[in-house]
């Protein structure tokens, strides 16, 4: 597969590489003379292929869960990387999911003012969102990514591999992701084919056979997925517009998040938000009034909740301390149809 470029005015910010396997890696980390592994601890089992690369300098495990990711794991971080002499031209490779990347991704951006980094993303929604695009971060006082930056890896390296060991909820939280990037832009209809595919893992009695059966047309719609989000950031990397396009269920998600203490996925809080993006779409009249029942079928087909446990007004308070407010004011994203999205500017009581 070619590479997909994040660019700005035809300089080249960052690319997502694709193979086969994590160790495939190599080749792209050839040229750095000093690169560091920090990896979430649960895909420990990828890094022995990496970690004996002669460039390879020191390895590092964290947890990555929502409570973790906070500034002290970020200073930790930067600690190990200080203790073990790391200097301006290191480069930092990150081996995990979105929380990983996140918290890798902003310790690199402040630490010594800034030094390279890198992710091999391992859950498929970090592949499809989370490790493409820039947006680094922690939460603070269980906000979502309250504290952090906009800054580009050198490069993200996709592969399926990841995939097929993941367990199945982090996969179809993943999954929520991918749909939502086929809403935005449903190139060559790949949002169609992806419930297609998603359906038939969810009602397989053998997932984990069921994803490796359908390794390349998984392979296919990762990177179908990781190009539109790079286009959308190459046209708008700090969401001054188009951008906030990519954010479409998120703010309905972000407070269903921070009310069940992330007992509930990001994934699946994403799942249920779209679904209340739709409803709202469907009230204000900007599709056909089918929207989000077409959608509940979909995602429930796909493994995918479609209903949230709390009340609109249980989730306003969140919603307007969400990162995104603007006087009051939050950039819905709502959607005529698969393919169709606005941005309208609203109070969180109109929208609910």
């Amino acid at each position: 597969m070619t590479d997909i470029l994040i660019e700005q005015d035809g300089t080249v910010l960052s690319k997502v590489h694709s193979g086969e396997k994590v160790a495939d890696v190599a080749p792209y980390l050839a040229d750095y003379k000093a690169v560091y592994i920090v990896y979430d601890e649960q895909v420990a089992r990828y890094i022995p292929s990496i970690s004996g690369l002669p460039n390879v300098h020191g390895t590092k495990a964290i947890r990555a869960t929502e409570s973790d990711k906070n500034m002290d794991t970020v200073l930790d971080i930067c600690s190990w990387l200080l203790e073990d002499s790391a200097d301006r031209y290191a480069m930092v490779l990150a081996v995990g999911g979105g929380i990983t990347s996140d918290m890798v991704g902003f310790a690199a951006s402040i630490y010594k003012r800034g030094i390279r980094f890198a992710y091999i993303p391992t859950t498929l929604l970090s592949q499809v969102d989370a490790a493409i695009g820039g947006k680094t971060g922690v939460n603070m006082e269980s906000y979502k990514n309250m504290i952090g930056v906009i800054n580009q890896p050198d490069f993200t390296y996709e592969c399926p591999e990841v995939l097929e060991t993941l367990p199945y909820r982090e996969f179809v939280g993943g999954s929520a992701e991918m749909l939502k990037t086929f809403i935005i832009e449903n190139n060559d209809g790949n949002y169609a084919k992806a419930v297609k595919v998603l359906s038939a893992i969810y009602g397989s009695e053998d997932r984990p056979a069921t994803i490796k059966a359908h390794r390349q047309e998984l392979l296919d719609l990762v990177h179908a997925a990781a190009a539109v989000k790079a286009g959308v950031v190459s046209r708008d990397q700090f969401e001054k517009g188009e951008r906030r396009k990519l954010n479409l269920g998120h703010t309905f998600a972000h407070a269903i998040e921070k009310e069940a203490k992330y007992a509930i996925s990001h994934g699946e809080a994403v799942a249920i938000g779209m679904v209340m993006a739709a409803e709202l779409s469907d009230r204000l009249r900007l599709t056909d009034g089918t929207c989000a029942e077409a959608l509940r079928k979909d995602f429930s087909a796909c493994g995918l909740p479609v209903e949230s446990p709390y009340a609109k007004e249980t989730l306003a308070s969140a919603m307007e301390k969400d990162k995104k407010a603007e006087n009051g004011t939050m950039h819905f994203v709502l959607m005529s149809g698969v393919g169709d999205v606005i941005i309208k500017d609203m109070k969180v009581s109109e929208a609910l």
